[in-house]
């Protein structure tokens, strides 16, 4: 029957089968017989169809006469098998293998209970034998991940898990895990595990696990990507140590000492949060006074000695100094004669041995007298004559306060005849008969000093010259535009070889100007160079608020230097560490192999809101090798250098050429930069759209003109009138929006109205300035005007709200103008008409307060009155304190020329307890001395 049945079926696998459709016809087995079933050598495997790609099934038996396939129940034809025959070299048996293939067809027209499946049955001689099932499946990978791994922020150390399902498919998909584009192996790092149902999980946290991670999911048919999943793994700040505490700054008496840590154990980073609490501890001390010592009251004399001297001694005890004071000045002993002139010579008395010779004595001494006189008489009548001829050719240095500003009226006057005694003396009062009328401020009313008006050498010098004098120090300052001071400039005065000094000064005006943004060069360079000498002068980076003043005489004569003054445009050098910043712009001034005599005084911008418990500010300088070093804190005592803190400006007085920058390091969350918000606007390449771009920049002129001259390439316009933000050292981000839009005319893209800005960003930020650009569009060409606000806060902060009305048309376009300093037009003034007190004045101010006083009246009264009150030992090292004062002065009132301020400092150091009708108002007798009337003098 095996035979039989095993015959039929090579011819047709069907034939066995006539007795019913049951396709299980053909017996599973042959009744026992000896011999052996077919063995297996190679059975089918599950195979998946991808795309539209046939899979082969095959099989192998030993020993086998024939096979065939057997899909879902049915015999496959023998038409679709392809059979090979080979014989087995060991046994001898035959060896059958068979091919069909499987077509997607096939497997999508099956609609059964289970998957597609085929086996294989093989016959011999001694029965069937039958191999596994094997599947076929159509194979496919779906797009969308079921889950994406989401983003996370970590502190470090802690447990990073990131879930991932990876979409459905046929074979299930195998899940990689990719670092920044880069595969994730977990056999090289015992910290992570991603074995865990396709998660991801990093047991702790470190600063290199921060990255992108992306899930990868792939089978044989397809790869996807899940999205990717930012992991930022951050670091809260922690405070170091304190420090030790500082020495006591105040010398002497009640002053304070500081202790400071910073946020570097460790430093925060990745938007880790700051440490809470202060940086800087201030208490206060006490430090002993240094008392200098004095001298007690002479002792009696001593008993004469035989050599006829007598002594008297005093001891430096009422008090003795202490804490560091000076000793006593002068002699301790004092000797002189105590018989006067009875002394004992030669056993003679001393009057007998000189009465011998005093009758021819007393004749050559009357004669030698009497020609000494006249030649003394004929010596001091040609001095008073060439001394009067000098002074008559002097120009007119008027003493008064006018002569400070150059903003009096026209004054004439004549030079004074032959025995006309000098002004302002003792014995000579000014005229004061004539009117005393003016229309300038009044600053003081108080009677003048007659110490001060008779004594000091501020007054001295004039000599030929009659001044109207108010009734106060320093009268009032001048009320026009500009002084002509009539007479040559004398051989012997400064300046040497400049007659045109001392011409006609024009007065400047002291309010800033409005210039419109056209008129900004974009190519100007933020350096000035100029060549200065003896005379010194003023040089200025116009528009940027930093200037160098060079004193006179702090370049020595007959020499002249080529000196410059530069604003770093690039990104600055100075990378300030932890929560500081750069406050200003980093400034060069040079030549630095340049040594001056005096102090030169550089003004720089900064945008700190200027407060002690806020604030420690330091000014650093870069050397030679490029590193940034300190010079010196604001608050600190030190001589080497000066530094005074205006609302807006840093003045500095200094020795010596460089680069240098301000930087602030606040001390409390109230710390306040101050940031100014503009507004600019263009349309862009589409016409229907209209670009807002919005600038929060440090509040210095310098960072001003930068973002103008940007805007200027790119045909931007400020469409309203810059604002000034309070921005708080309090780690809360800023928020900029666009509001009130006006609606069916104008629209902006969803979600894109408000951006906000982390706070770091612009806490740190200095170049280039923060920019958030918003485009609007308009619904059809007509509409020409847009109106709108742009409101600029800080989280738990200030707020600006600028309002927004302009025209986007080219030629309806109104301008907004912007306020500049006047120094555009002079960035570099040398000689006198750089500086506002004129040089005459200067030298009498020095001379009266570099000579101390017995009532204080002094240099440090007059740093006192210009509101420089601390670090006085500066000015004390300096050869000339007050010239240093008036230094310092000029620097600060460079674009208002405020003497009205100088005047009234004056004013109020002369004042006395007299009263003013204790001042008798004579008149000097000289027909030939004038005042013009007819200019209201």
């Amino acid at each position: 029957l095996g035979l039989c049945m095993a015959e039929r079926m090579a011819l047709d696998p069907t034939v066995c089968d006539t007795r019913n459709d049951n396709s299980e016809a053909l017996p599973e087995s042959i009744p026992s017989a000896p011999g052996t079933l077919p063995h297996f050598m190679e059975e089918p495997d599950d195979a998946y169809i991808i795309k539209s790609n046939p899979i082969v099934l095959r099989c192998k038996a030993m020993p086998a006469m024939q096979i065939f396939f057997k899909c879902n129940g049915e015999w496959v034809h023998q038409n679709e098998h392809v059979s090979e025959e080979s014989m087995d070299e060991t046994t001898g048996l035959k060896v059958r293998e068979v091919f069909i293939n499987v077509t997607r067809q096939q497997v999508e027209d099956f609609h059964g209970p289970e998957d597609y499946w085929c086996q294989c049955v093989a016959w011999s001689h001694l029965g069937t034998s039958k191999s596994r099932k094997a599947s076929v499946r159509i194979a496919y990978l779906r797009k969308n991940f079921e889950q994406d791994p989401q983003g996370k922020e970590v502190p470090i150390e802690g447990m990073i898990v990131l879930h991932c399902r990876p979409p459905e498919g046929v074979p299930a998909a195998e899940v990689e895990w990719l670092k920044n584009e880069e595969p994730i192996d977990s056999n090289l790092d015992e910290n992570i595990d991603t074995r865990a149902d396709h998660n991801l999980i990093i047991r702790q946290a470190r600063l290199s696990d921060s990255g992108n991670y992306t899930c990868m999911a792939a089978n044989i048919v397809a790869k996807r990507r899940s999205m990717s999943a930012t992991v930022v793994v951050y670091v809260n700040g922690g405070w170091s140590s304190w420090t030790e505490w500082s020495n006591c700054n105040a010398r002497c008496g009640r002053g304070w000492q500081k202790r400071s840590r910073t946020c570097t154990n460790p430093a925060p980073l990745n938007g880790g949060a700051f440490c809470e609490g202060m940086s800087v501890q201030k208490i206060t001390c006490t430090s002993l006074c240094p008392v200098d010592g004095s001298w007690e009251v002479w002792s009696e004399w001593s008993v004469c000695s035989p050599e006829c001297e007598h002594l008297r001694v005093r001891e430096c005890i009422a008090p003795p100094p202490r804490n560091g004071g000076k000793y006593c000045e002068g002699l301790s002993q004092e000797s002189e004669n105590c018989t006067e002139g009875l002394c004992i010579q030669d056993k003679k008395p001393l009057h007998e041995i000189k009465s011998q010779n005093i009758e021819t004595a007393s004749d050559i001494a009357l004669y030698s007298g009497l020609g000494a006189a006249v030649i003394a008489v004929a010596v001091l009548v040609v001095g008073v004559t060439l001394y009067r001829r000098s002074q008559s050719e002097y120009g007119v240095d008027v003493i008064d306060s006018s002569a400070l500003t150059g903003g009096f009226q026209t004054f004439n006057f004549k030079t004074v005849r032959q025995g006309n005694s000098l002004l302002l003396n003792s014995s000579m009062q000014p005229d004061l008969t004539v009117s005393r009328t003016y229309s300038g401020p009044i600053c003081l009313q108080d009677p003048l000093d007659k110490e001060l008006m008779t004594e000091s050498s501020l007054f001295n010098p004039l000599s030929d010259i009659k001044v109207k004098v108010q009734s106060s120090f320093m009268v009032s300052l001048g009320v026009t535009e500009r002084a002509e001071y009539h007479g040559k400039a004398h051989s012997g005065t400064f300046p040497h070889g400049n007659n045109r000094a001392f011409g006609t000064i024009q007065a400047r005006n002291k309010a800033t100007y409005i210039q419109n943004l056209s008129s900004i060069s974009t190519t100007s360079e933020l350096k000035t160079t100029a060549i200065f000498g003896h005379l010194g002068g003023r040089l200025v980076v116009p528009n940027t608020g930093v200037s160098l003043l060079i004193p006179h005489g702090a370049i020595p004569e007959e020499t002249s230097w080529e000196i410059y003054l530069a604003i770093t445009q690039r990104e600055s050098s100075l990378q300030p560490e932890g929560t500081d910043v750069l406050l200003g712009p980093e400034v060069t001034c040079g030549p630095a192999d340049l040594s001056v005599s005096t102090p030169f005084a550089l003004t720089i911008p900064h945008c700190a809101e200027v407060n002690s418990e806020h604030w420690n500010i330091h000014l650093k300088k870069r050397t030679q090798q490029g590193k940034w070093e300190e010079v010196m804190s604001v608050e600190e005592e030190t001589t080497s250098c000066y530094c005074l803190l205006d609302p807006y400006a840093c003045h500095i007085l200094l020795n010596s050429f460089g680069t240098y920058a301000l930087i602030g390091e606040p001390i409390s969350d109230c710390a306040v930069r101050q940031l100014k918000v503009a507004v600019f606007g263009c349309l862009s390449c589409n016409s229907l759209d209209y670009n807002l771009r919005v600038y929060c920049m440090d509040n210095t002129p310098c960072a001003f003109q930068e973002v103008v001259s940007d805007e200027r390439l790119q045909g931007g316009q400020l469409l309203e009138e810059p604002k000034l933000l309070h921005f708080k050292g309090n780690t809360f981000s800023l928020q900029i929006s666009v509001l009130d839009i006006p609606p069916f005319l104008w629209r902006i893209k969803p979600f894109t109205a408000c951006q906000e800005v982390p706070f770091s960003r612009v806490w740190r930020s200095s170049r280039p300035p923060l920019r958030c650009a918003f485009s609007l569009e308009r619904y059809t060409p007509a509409t020409t005007q847009l109106s709108c606000k742009v409101c600029v806060r800080q989280v738990k902060g200030h707020e600006q709200i600028l309002q927004i009305q302009t025209s986007i048309l080219e030629n309806e376009k109104e301008t907004i103008a912007f306020f500049a300093h006047d120094d555009s037009n002079f960035p570099a003034q040398m000689g006198p008409k750089a500086f506002k007190i004129p040089y005459s004045i200067r030298q009498r101010i020095c001379a009266t307060f570099d000579t101390p006083n017995a009532k204080g009246k002094d240099w440090q009264m007059l740093a006192q009155k210009n509101s420089i009150n601390r670090n006085l030992s500066y000015f004390a090292t300096q050869s000339s304190p007050s010239a240093v004062i008036l230094d310092l002065w000029e620097a600060r009132h460079q674009h208002d020329g405020d003497l009205d301020s100088l005047a009234c400092a004056l004013e109020e150091i002369g004042r006395t307890h007299s009263k003013i009708s204790d001042i008798t108002e004579t008149e000097i007798e000289e027909p030939d001395f004038n005042y013009s009337r007819q200019n209201g003098l």
